[in-house]
């Protein structure tokens, strides 16, 4: 688990597949990888393959294992194959608490509460194919949202600062619109998010 200090506001790149990708997102500012094991995604990885990613990162960015209707058995297998920080769980079918010291993020639709306790919750478009869509919602939605939260869907370079405005979330997430091809990052779109993140986040602490 990771024990340096942590960011005050996460500023996440995912689907992240290669050591290439985590690399211009991590030069650029970003202080959150997300690396993906939902079998039907094009973004799925190995826990090996993801191993060797993570063995690529510095110190202090946080690693999140992306899931869609885990068992708690195929999180502790996770666990130990992979030195992940967070659980970021889709669906409703993923468990209500899991074994002490594993950190949870929960991903609900925006406009619904969520059923579940979790150390932070990501807003996403609703989508059948829980997340990857590049739509984008509301934010005056997750403005009221009561907990903590992360704004998904959709976000890029030429909208994060005003997702941020508007929602004032604890972090944002990207991802299909920073692809050139599902799986593949664009590095000129990473760095444009990630720069845009940085500065709306400096905006709004003047």
């Amino acid at each position: 688990m990771n024990t340096c200090t942590e960011p005050s506001f996460i500023i996440k790149v995912c689907g992240v597949t290669n050591e290439e990708d985590a690399s211009v997102a991590v030069e650029a500012g970003a202080n959150s990888i997300g690396l993906n094991f939902y079998s039907r995604s094009p973004r799925y990885l190995s826990f090996n393959r993801a191993a060797e990613i993570v063995k690529s990162l510095p110190k202090g960015v946080l690693k999140i294992g992306v899931f869609v209707n885990p068992n708690e058995e195929e999180l502790i297998k996770a666990a130990e194959r992979v030195p992940l920080d967070i659980f970021q769980l889709h669906g409703e079918k993923s468990p209500a608490r899991l074994q002490r010291g594993l950190r949870i993020w929960r991903s609900v639709p925006v406009g619904t509460a969520p059923l579940l306790e979790a150390e932070a919750y990501m807003l996403d478009s609703a989508t059948p194919d829980f997340g990857g869509s590049g739509n984008c919602f509301d934010w005056s939605l997750a403005a009221a949202f009561p907990y903590r939260k992360i704004i998904a869907g959709g976000l890029d370079g030429t909208n994060v600062a005003e997702a941020i405005r508007v929602a004032s979330p604890w972090g944002v997430d990207a991802c299909s619109r920073l692809e050139s091809a599902p799986g593949k990052k664009d590095a000129q779109r990473v760095r444009h998010f990630v720069h845009a993140a940085i500065a709306a986040i400096q905006q709004e602490t003047v």
